[in-house]
């Protein structure tokens, strides 16, 4: 194996993030080069997440320790501090001599010799006066549940007034903790129990979903990419709550489906899958270089049913109007029911953000719904848990537009645990209560 600076390659990772708001998964598949121990990628995978998630917390103890204001640390430095104080404070593994000297060496490199000497009286300051620099000195709930979970004060507000102040804690609590890899078993290919059993001798534990029919947690999931099972078509990687938005459309054979905003593909192949790869799925994007992605997703996994193409979504397709059995709108969101997978989230966020997106979402939708056949289906899902972008946006479309109904949905789980809104056409999920990513969903039926 080659021989890699970890800190290094973790430090360059955060930097990218953080001025180019770029997506972390995206990032550290560029970054690790297929050469890397898998050691060293896992450490390299727990210092980026880790510093991402605990972000707002670590500068609140560096601002505790140095005298140079945070917005005036150059930025290599800045992660550099970031990763010494996580692997301090987190990382019981790393000793903290290893920690601090390992920083050192990184301000040496990206720094100068009065960088070196800050570096290291910051670090060394932490450990002997923990107990100082790491408390949490302040008297409001809101700023306290901010810093301890590292999330920006508009969204531990925004959630304590429309869930409560315990329920957005548990939230900003659970959206730290690592979220379980779920896979979508490919039943045109293989059953559940076959292949849970045929991943079990390759040493892959599994469990079956909560929610969803087709779903496995995977328990330990490294290399599972590399399986002749994936490469076959077997299963792919979605998570559990996304696989519920096929169910919940259940669409049937033969069906004419558009997916409105579908890259990477994930819900249009699970259509396809339900529709036992018999009808016609639309599956579009506004951009060109992600219809690639549909396109090789429905290859591996058997589905031919599927045309992708490059289409915007606020533009009227008269072609379609009034044909549609089923037309899915996962629609452009603020992303904020993802934070457990990408953290990065969090930072790149604004408050306007949601009110922009929510006309956004509103604009796209009311464009689709002429497609849609009397007796037809909408379903509408986002991976937020805004209100603003979720339930009061249906109910505005549905008071404007009395011809859809939310349907019941209750019939569509395997068990109806912790779900309370069935009945209504509706369903909103939350990391610390489901397990899953934060995610809505409603069904609509077009009447004449």
């Amino acid at each position: 194996m080659m021989v890699v600076n970890s800190r290094e390659i973790a430090m360059n990772i955060l930097v990218d993030i953080n001025k180019e708001k770029a997506y972390s998964n995206i990032l550290i598949n560029k970054y690790l080069d297929k050469n890397i121990d898998s050691r060293d990628e896992a450490f390299i995978r727990e210092i980026v997440y880790g510093v991402l998630e605990n972000k707002l917390y670590i500068d609140h103890i560096i601002s505790k320790v140095s005298k140079i204001k945070l917005k005036k640390i150059h930025y290599y430095i800045l992660e550099i501090l970031r990763m010494g104080i996580y692997q301090i404070v987190f990382m019981d593994k790393v000793p903290n001599n290893a920690a601090v000297d390992e920083s050192v060496k990184l301000a040496k490199k990206y720094g100068h010799k009065g960088t070196i000497g800050y570096v290291n009286g910051v670090l060394r300051s932490i450990i002997r006066n923990k107990d100082r620099f790491l408390s949490i000195d302040v008297e409001d709930r809101i700023d306290y549940i901010s810093i301890k979970y590292s999330h920006p004060k508009f969204m531990v507000e925004r959630w304590s007034k429309e869930y409560g102040i315990e329920f957005a804690e548990e939230l900003c609590k659970a959206n730290n903790e690592v979220a379980p890899l779920n896979i979508r078993v490919n039943t045109l290919k293989i059953n559940r129990e076959e292949l849970k059993n045929r991943l079990s001798k390759k040493g892959i534990r599994t469990r079956e979903g909560k929610y969803a029919y087709d779903c496995l947690v995977v328990e330990n999931p490294q290399g599972i990419v590399e399986t002749s099972e994936f490469k076959k078509g077997f299963f792919t990687i979605q998570d559990e709550s996304s696989m519920l938005v096929s169910q919940i459309m259940a669409p049937i054979d033969g069906s004419m489906v558009l997916d409105v905003c579908a890259a990477p593909g994930g819900k249009s192949t699970h259509i396809g899958q339900i529709m036992n790869n018999r009808g016609i799925i639309i599956s579009r994007d506004i951009f060109e270089h992600k219809i690639g992605l549909i396109k090789d997703n429905a290859k591996r996994l058997g589905i031919d049913i599927i045309k992708a193409e490059v289409f915007d979504a606020l533009i009227k397709d008269e072609n379609l109007v009034g044909k549609l059995d089923y037309c899915l709108l996962d629609a452009p969101c603020s992303g904020l029911g993802l934070i457990r997978r990408k953290p990065e989230i969090k930072w790149n966020r604004l408050e306007t953000d949601i009110r922009d997106l929510s006309k956004l979402q509103y604009d796209i939708i009311d464009n689709i719904k002429d497609y849609i056949k009397i007796g037809g289906t909408l379903i509408y899902s986002t991976c937020t848990i805004e209100k603003e972008e979720n339930i009061l946006l249906i109910n505005r479309f549905i008071g404007e537009n009395p011809n859809f109904k939310l349907v019941s949905i209750e019939d569509r789980f395997l068990n109806r645990e912790n779900l309370s809104t069935l009945k209504q056409g509706y369903i909103q999920l939350f990391p610390h209560i489901h397990g899953t990513d934060g995610f809505f969903i409603a069904k609509m039926r077009k009447e004449g």
